[in-house]
Protein backbone atom coordinates (compact mmCIF):
# COMPACT_ATOMS: atom_id res chain seq x y z
CA UNK A 1 0.00 0.00 0.00
CA UNK A 2 0.83 3.36 -0.99
CA UNK A 3 1.14 5.23 1.76
CA UNK A 4 0.72 9.01 0.38
CA UNK A 5 -1.64 10.47 2.98
CA UNK A 6 -1.00 10.81 6.36
CA UNK A 7 -3.84 8.67 7.12
CA UNK A 8 -2.34 6.14 5.21
CA UNK A 9 0.77 6.10 6.40
CA UNK A 10 -0.79 5.97 10.19
CA UNK A 11 -2.62 2.73 9.31
CA UNK A 12 0.16 1.24 8.19
CA UNK A 13 1.75 1.98 11.27
CA UNK A 14 -0.77 1.34 13.64
CA UNK A 15 -0.82 -2.44 11.64
CA UNK A 16 2.90 -2.96 11.98
CA UNK A 17 3.32 -2.12 15.69
CA UNK A 18 0.12 -4.19 16.33
CA UNK A 19 1.77 -7.62 15.50
CA UNK A 20 4.86 -6.84 17.32
CA UNK A 21 3.24 -6.12 20.86
CA UNK A 22 0.45 -8.62 20.22
CA UNK A 23 3.81 -11.38 19.71
CA UNK A 24 5.89 -9.39 22.90
CA UNK A 25 2.97 -9.69 24.72
CA UNK A 26 2.59 -13.37 24.13
CA UNK A 27 5.82 -14.38 25.00
CA UNK A 28 6.13 -11.59 28.18
CA UNK A 29 2.92 -13.57 30.25
CA UNK A 30 5.18 -16.90 29.48
CA UNK A 31 7.80 -14.70 31.79
CA UNK A 32 4.99 -14.20 34.13
CA UNK A 33 4.29 -17.29 34.89
CA UNK A 34 5.14 -19.00 38.50
CA UNK A 35 4.99 -22.41 38.04
CA UNK A 36 8.10 -22.87 35.26
CA UNK A 37 11.28 -24.19 36.11
CA UNK A 38 14.51 -21.71 36.54
CA UNK A 39 16.28 -23.13 33.71
CA UNK A 40 13.23 -22.49 31.31
CA UNK A 41 12.48 -19.27 32.70
CA UNK A 42 15.87 -18.25 32.04
CA UNK A 43 15.72 -19.37 28.47
CA UNK A 44 12.32 -17.51 27.88
CA UNK A 45 14.02 -14.41 28.96
CA UNK A 46 17.14 -14.68 26.72
CA UNK A 47 15.22 -15.37 24.01
CA UNK A 48 12.29 -12.57 24.32
CA UNK A 49 15.18 -9.96 25.04
CA UNK A 50 16.57 -10.93 21.70
CA UNK A 51 12.75 -10.96 20.21
CA UNK A 52 12.03 -7.14 22.24
CA UNK A 53 15.34 -5.62 20.35
CA UNK A 54 14.39 -7.14 16.81
CA UNK A 55 10.87 -5.38 17.22
CA UNK A 56 12.38 -2.00 18.39
CA UNK A 57 14.99 -2.30 15.79
CA UNK A 58 12.48 -3.53 12.82
CA UNK A 59 9.91 -1.18 13.67
CA UNK A 60 12.40 2.08 13.95
CA UNK A 61 13.16 0.85 10.61
CA UNK A 62 9.83 0.37 8.98
CA UNK A 63 8.87 3.74 10.45
CA UNK A 64 11.47 5.33 8.96
CA UNK A 65 11.68 4.39 6.14
CA UNK A 66 7.49 4.26 5.52
CA UNK A 67 7.71 8.67 6.22
CA UNK A 68 10.69 8.94 4.04
CA UNK A 69 8.44 7.06 0.91
CA UNK A 70 5.48 8.95 2.29
CA UNK A 71 7.77 12.18 1.95
CA UNK A 72 8.61 11.54 -1.40
CA UNK A 73 5.09 10.75 -2.83
CA UNK A 74 3.96 14.52 -1.85
CA UNK A 75 5.87 15.37 -4.97
CA UNK A 76 7.42 18.38 -3.91
CA UNK A 77 10.20 20.60 -5.41
CA UNK A 78 13.78 20.26 -4.04
CA UNK A 79 13.23 24.15 -2.31
CA UNK A 80 10.13 23.45 -0.94
CA UNK A 81 11.79 20.78 1.60
CA UNK A 82 12.96 20.68 5.36
CA UNK A 83 16.59 21.09 5.04
CA UNK A 84 16.97 17.82 6.65
CA UNK A 85 15.01 15.81 3.73
CA UNK A 86 17.27 18.11 1.03
CA UNK A 87 20.13 16.76 3.04
CA UNK A 88 19.06 13.47 2.13
CA UNK A 89 18.28 13.83 -1.26
CA UNK A 90 21.64 15.74 -2.02
CA UNK A 91 23.85 12.69 0.16
CA UNK A 92 24.82 11.01 -3.12
CA UNK A 93 25.56 13.52 -5.05
CA UNK A 94 27.87 14.99 -2.12
CA UNK A 95 29.44 12.16 -1.89
CA UNK A 96 30.35 11.18 -5.14
CA UNK A 97 32.17 14.49 -5.39
CA UNK A 98 33.95 13.84 -2.00
CA UNK A 99 34.93 10.47 -2.90
CA UNK A 100 36.95 11.34 -6.37
CA UNK A 101 38.52 14.38 -4.47
CA UNK A 102 38.08 16.15 -7.91
CA UNK A 103 37.55 19.56 -7.25
CA UNK A 104 35.82 19.83 -10.46
CA UNK A 105 33.23 17.47 -9.46
CA UNK A 106 31.54 19.85 -7.10
CA UNK A 107 30.68 21.90 -9.71
CA UNK A 108 27.57 19.78 -10.80
CA UNK A 109 26.95 19.88 -7.16
CA UNK A 110 26.74 23.84 -6.97
CA UNK A 111 24.78 24.13 -9.86
CA UNK A 112 22.46 22.05 -8.55
CA UNK A 113 22.20 24.32 -5.44
CA UNK A 114 22.18 27.79 -7.96
CA UNK A 115 19.74 26.23 -10.86
CA UNK A 116 17.43 23.43 -9.79
CA UNK A 117 16.53 23.85 -6.82
CA UNK A 118 12.53 24.19 -8.33
CA UNK A 119 13.04 20.82 -10.06
CA UNK A 120 10.56 17.75 -8.85
CA UNK A 121 12.29 16.23 -5.52
CA UNK A 122 13.99 13.24 -5.64
CA UNK A 123 14.46 10.40 -2.54
CA UNK A 124 16.26 7.68 -2.02
CA UNK A 125 14.62 4.75 -1.13
CA UNK A 126 14.68 2.47 1.98
CA UNK A 127 17.72 5.03 2.90
CA UNK A 128 17.19 4.77 6.78
CA UNK A 129 19.45 2.28 8.23
CA UNK A 130 19.80 0.96 11.76
CA UNK A 131 23.37 -0.91 10.62
CA UNK A 132 21.80 -3.78 12.62
CA UNK A 133 22.60 -2.47 15.71
CA UNK A 134 20.13 0.24 17.09
CA UNK A 135 21.99 2.11 19.21
CA UNK A 136 21.49 5.45 20.97
CA UNK A 137 23.86 7.41 18.65
CA UNK A 138 22.04 5.95 15.35
CA UNK A 139 18.37 6.68 16.83
CA UNK A 140 20.06 10.18 17.24
CA UNK A 141 21.02 10.08 13.46
CA UNK A 142 17.90 8.66 12.46
CA UNK A 143 15.54 11.60 14.37
CA UNK A 144 18.10 14.18 12.47
CA UNK A 145 17.58 12.57 9.25
CA UNK A 146 13.54 12.78 9.33
CA UNK A 147 13.46 15.90 11.79
CA UNK A 148 11.89 15.09 14.73
CA UNK A 149 13.18 15.56 18.44
CA UNK A 150 16.00 13.17 19.52
CA UNK A 151 15.72 14.71 23.08
CA UNK A 152 12.52 12.69 24.39
CA UNK A 153 14.94 9.76 24.03
CA UNK A 154 17.96 11.40 25.67
CA UNK A 155 17.42 9.67 29.43
CA UNK A 156 16.72 6.12 27.51
CA UNK A 157 20.51 6.15 26.31
CA UNK A 158 21.93 3.93 28.83
CA UNK A 159 18.44 1.35 28.73
CA UNK A 160 18.80 1.79 24.72
CA UNK A 161 22.88 0.73 24.58
CA UNK A 162 23.30 -1.38 27.95
CA UNK A 163 20.17 -3.23 28.94
CA UNK A 164 18.51 -3.19 25.07
CA UNK A 165 21.58 -3.81 22.39
CA UNK A 166 24.20 -4.33 24.44
CA UNK A 167 22.66 -7.50 26.27
CA UNK A 168 20.90 -8.92 22.97
CA UNK A 169 24.54 -9.07 21.52
CA UNK A 170 25.82 -10.65 24.19
CA UNK A 171 22.98 -13.53 23.88
CA UNK A 172 22.69 -13.62 20.23
CA UNK A 173 26.86 -14.21 20.57
CA UNK A 174 26.55 -17.55 22.69
CA UNK A 175 27.62 -15.73 26.14
CA UNK A 176 25.83 -16.54 29.20
CA UNK A 177 23.85 -14.28 30.99
CA UNK A 178 21.30 -14.40 34.07
CA UNK A 179 18.33 -11.22 33.51
CA UNK A 180 15.81 -11.17 36.42
CA UNK A 181 11.87 -11.16 35.68
CA UNK A 182 11.55 -7.92 37.10
CA UNK A 183 14.24 -6.30 35.04
CA UNK A 184 13.27 -7.93 31.83
CA UNK A 185 9.57 -6.72 32.49
CA UNK A 186 10.82 -3.53 33.10
CA UNK A 187 12.79 -3.41 30.20
CA UNK A 188 9.99 -4.48 28.30
CA UNK A 189 7.34 -1.75 29.19
CA UNK A 190 10.15 1.12 28.30
CA UNK A 191 10.86 -0.36 25.11
CA UNK A 192 6.83 -0.49 24.26
CA UNK A 193 6.24 3.09 25.79
CA UNK A 194 9.32 4.29 23.27
CA UNK A 195 7.49 2.41 20.40
CA UNK A 196 4.91 4.45 20.91
CA UNK A 197 6.43 7.57 21.23
CA UNK A 198 8.24 6.79 17.96
CA UNK A 199 5.07 6.18 16.05
CA UNK A 200 3.47 9.43 17.34
CA UNK A 201 6.23 11.51 16.03
CA UNK A 202 6.00 10.19 12.59
CA UNK A 203 2.43 10.81 12.65
CA UNK A 204 3.14 14.26 13.54
CA UNK A 205 5.88 15.45 11.34
CA UNK A 206 3.26 14.11 8.63
CA UNK A 207 -0.06 15.96 9.84
CA UNK A 208 1.90 19.35 10.70
CA UNK A 209 3.91 18.62 7.14
CA UNK A 210 6.83 18.81 8.99
CA UNK A 211 9.02 17.95 6.15
CA UNK A 212 8.39 21.36 3.79
CA UNK A 213 10.34 24.10 4.51
CA UNK A 214 8.57 26.96 6.94
CA UNK A 215 9.56 30.36 5.67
Amino acid sequence: MKVRTSEQLSDKLADDLAWRKKELSEVKSLIELRDVSLQRHNALIRSEVCILYAHWEGFVKLASNSYLEHVALQKLRYDQLASNFLALAMKEKLKEAKDTNKPSLYIPVCDFFVYKLDGKCSLPQEAISTASNLSSDILKEITHILGIDFSVYSTKSKLIDEQLLKTRNEIAHGNFLLIDREEYIQLHTEVIAMLDIFRNQIENASVNKDFTLKK
